[in-house]
């Protein structure tokens, strides 16, 4: 049986000026349908489609604590996350 990846992300726009969390089981789908602007709602109002940061889970339920982890944090401790991972 193959194990699921759950991964939890941030987007931001191209201005970066907007960040946004979200969790899901297949991430690069999940990109792809941001930036294709086929999810109606935040992402698409505010053109959130720059991947920044992810981290994988093998577990939905852990990942979706990671999400409402993430989303409770201050601006500036979710950029401190994402300029260590990912620095350009």
């Amino acid at each position: 049986m193959e194990e699921k990846l759950y991964c939890v992300y941030i987007l931001t726009s191209n201005s970066h000026t907007v960040l946004y969390i979200g969790v899901t089981n297949n991430l690069l789908s999940r990109v792809i349908q941001h930036r294709e602007g086929a999810i109606e709602g935040f992402t698409k109002k505010y053109n959130v489609s720059k991947l920044v940061y992810w981290e994988g889970f093998g577990d939905i339920d852990y990942a979706i604590s990671r999400e409402k982890q993430l989303k409770g944090w201050r601006r500036q401790k979710k950029i401190d996350l994402i300029e260590i991972m990912n620095p350009n």
